[in-house]
This record gives C-alpha cells, sequence and structure tokens, in this order.
C-alpha cells in the first residue's frame, strides 16, 4: 500500500522540516512495523530541498503537487520536472481537483503534465474524480472514464511502478465527509477496469489506486479494507505525523488480516 500525503500550501519551512523529521523518526521507531507499506510526501514548492534532506535516511519518497508540462521557458511561478528531479523527486501529483476547480485545469493539460513527468522518469499520481452534483445526476462513473481517457491518452506506463492514480470525490475534499467504502471501491473499480484495458490486466492489477477523499485514521481501516483501494492520498491529516503514520497503522493492520 502507498500512504501519501499532499501538504497543499500547508507549513512554513522550519515547520515543513520538522514535520518531515516527526514522521521519518515515527518510521524509524516503528522498526519493521512498515515494512510493506510504501510512503511519499508531497510539501510546498519551496520546502522540497529541506524535506527532502529530513527524508535522506528514511524509506519515504519525495513528490511534488504540480509540474509545469515544459522543461523550461519565460512561464513565471511554474517549476519544471528536471527542478524536481534535480532535488530529489520521485513523484509528482498532476491533476488534483482543486488545480481543475480554481485554476480552469483541463484534461488536456493534465495530460501534457503526466506524459512530462514520464519523460524525466517521475512517477505521475493522476488525480481523477467527480463532484456532487456529477455524483447526484448519476455521471461519476463516465466523468472519471472521461478523465482517465483525458489525462493517460499516449502516457507510457512498461510496469506498475510508473503510475498512480488517485480517485478524489470532489465532494468529500475538506468537506470533513467521506465516500462510503463501497462509494470508494465502485469508482476505485472503474479506474482498475480502464487501466486494463489500457495497459494489460497485469500492470492494472498492481497499479496503486489511491482513494483522495478525507481519509483520517478513523475511517482509513475500512477504506483500505476494498479490494481496489491501495492506499491514500492524504490531506489534512498528513500535517501531524501522529495522523499520516496512524493511516498507515491502519493499513498494516488491513494488510494482516487478509
Amino acid at each position: 500500500m502507498l500512504i501519501a500525503g499532499n501538504w497543499k500550501m500547508n507549513t512554513d519551512l522550519p515547520g515543513g522540516r520538522a514535520l518531515a523529521e516527526d514522521i521519518a523518526e515515527g518510521i524509524a521507531a516503528a522498526g519493521d512495523r512498515f515494512a510493506e507499506i510504501d510512503f511519499a510526501v508531497c510539501p510546498p514548492f519551496v520546502h522540497l530541498q529541506a524535506v527532502g534532506e529530513a527524508l535522506a535516511d528514511s524509506p519515504v519518497a519525495l513528490g511534488a503537487q504540480d509540474v509545469h508540462a515544459e522543461d523550461e521557458g519565460a512561464f513565471t511561478s511554474d517549476v519544471s520536472a528536471p527542478m524536481l528531479t534535480s532535488v530529489g523527486c520521485s513523484h509528482v501529483i498532476v491533476g488534483h481537483s482543486e488545480r481543475r476547480q480554481y485554476y480552469d485545469e483541463t484534461d488536456a493539460q493534465v495530460n501534457d503534465k503526466a506524459r512530462q513527468a514520464r519523460r524525466h522518469g517521475l512517477v505521475p499520481i493522476v488525480c481523477v474524480g467527480e463532484t456532487l452534483e456529477q455524483r447526484r445526476t448519476g455521471n461519476a462513473e463516465s466523468v472519471v472514464r472521461a478523465q482517465l481517457e483525458g489525462a493517460l491518452d499516449g502516457v507510457p506506463v512498461a510496469s506498475a511502478d510508473d503510475l498512480v492514480v488517485a480517485y478524489e470525490p470532489v465532494w468529500a475534499i475538506g468537506t470533513g465527509e467521506s465516500a462510503t467504502p463501497t462509494q470508494a471501491q465502485d469508482l476505485h473499480a472503474v479506474v482498475r477496469a480502464d487501466l486494463s484495458e489500457r495497459y494489460g490486466d497485469a500492470i492494472a492489477a498492481d497499479v496503486p489506486l489511491l482513494y483522495g477523499g478525507s481519509m483520517k485514521p478513523h475511517n482509513a481501516a475500512d477504506l483500505l479494507s476494498q479490494p481496489d483501494v491501495d492506499g491514500g492520498l492524504i490531506g489534512s491529516a498528513s500535517l501531524e505525523a501522529d495522523s499520516f503514520l496512524g493511516i498507515a497503522e491502519r493499513a498494516v493492520e488491513v494488510q494482516s488480516a487478509k
């Protein structure tokens, strides 16, 4: 399972470094308990170097929250894939619902970014998900399928290690609401089926599918118990080491019960 933290626009530099250190120390203190759990954190751009240094001796992968589709150029405030790899990033979030909602990011732009990530050896964490209105009108599945088609068209995936997909029920992000385990599983199954058609069953079976809608320690076990939920893209609960690692604890319990 993959437990990935999206810190969004939170923490200052000392706070981000301290949070990374607390996570690394918590994992080290757990010994082998988290041996079967993969971790990643995606701090703000300005914290990447410091957080990467704090995580250097830990198993936590470093990710970014976005990437530009070009290597370089006159793109004020944007950050390129070569910049990310130069500070040790291995993952990058693309197409997060907040980018789609607040910056009008399209599936075509997400696709450009996902392709660019793969060109530079970064693993894109491709986000898809429906709004409340789309769910109420019965269009959740068609929306997610359309987003996958737009975002992944032509994205090369040679193995399951090349891609992560996060399902975000947009109506649950930052609201304290969460999809029921059944709702989450239904859409994760849609994603898995799409990946099977796109990349073949063997790859699709092992691509991590993350739930990205207000996962917390108290609801993580029920969500992670679903057959196609392979981890979480964690927002607010990743801003404290105890809650972030608490979700990892639930993941361990779920794996032990299987």
